[in-house]
């Protein structure tokens, strides 16, 4: 009698039933704009949960017209949007005959963006380029389209360890000058010391977070074009 109330109890509830079309393949980004040059470095390690699916797995892209994207989160989330933001680009050059501003391409990413709102691009967005006045710029996006533009951006799955360092290191927050008893005025880097930061960031991401390694990938934007640079890091 009880097994049979029990039954009858059960099939009265509600059965729920999930599906989460999300996963989070690891990696981290960071993006550092200068006086002449943008650039966006990207981890190379590819995972989900404990396992590495990849060790070299590009996070950042050349999407044309001197122009570099980085979409880290969901792996197949990114590879959509970058191939969309490719072929905007593209599609750019049909139309117009001309090069795609980084400010006009910073839009039509928003745009790609906010009209996938109600299921987003499970991604953190950075764009690099050149301005007109040929000054670094970095845009960072949230994944419904929400945008600014900054001198340094981090994001993924170390981004909380490593935005910190930045805060200290680019944008000299509570770095205070014992000569002039004054705080660090902030100011745009040189490309060799932006480049040692970037290594000592992922150093340090690799040194406490799991789903950051193998590899590190540095796409620099300079008037002469985009230079691509390669570093090993902690394969464990």
């Amino acid at each position: 009698m009880e097994i049979l109330e029990a039954q009858s109890t059960a099939s009265s509830q509600p059965i729920e039933h999930r599906f989460n079309p999300y996963s989070d393949n690891g990696g981290t980004i960071l993006g550092i704009a200068g006086e002449d040059y943008a650039l966006i470095a990207g981890d190379t390690r590819h995972t989900t949960g404990y396992s590495i699916n990849s060790r070299y797995e590009p996070k950042v892209f050349d999407v044309g017209d001197n122009l570099v994207v980085s979409a880290n989160g969901f792996a197949a989330d990114g590879n959509a949007l970058v191939d969309a933001i490719k072929n905007r680009v593209e599609w750019y050059h049909h139309a117009h005959n001309k090069p795609l501003k980084v400010q006009s391409l910073a839009r039509q990413i928003q745009h790609l963006l906010y009209r996938k709102r109600f299921f987003p691009y499970y991604v953190h967005t950075i764009l690099a380029g050149l301005d007109d006045e040929g000054k670094g710029a970095i845009y960072s996006y949230d994944p419904v389209g929400s945008y600014e533009r900054e001198q340094c951006r981090a994001g993924g799955a170390a981004a909380s360890l490593i935005m910190p360092f930045l805060d200290n290191q680019v944008y000299f927050k509570n770095q205070f000058d014992p000569a002039t008893q004054q705080y660090r005025v902030r100011s745009y880097l040189p490309i060799d010391d932006a480049i040692k930061i970037v290594r000592d960031a992922f150093s340090s991401a690799t040194e406490r977070h799991i789903h950051v390694g193998d590899g590190l990938e540095v796409l620099i934007v300079t008037k002469a074009g985009i230079e691509k640079r390669y570093f090993p890091l902690k394969r464990d």
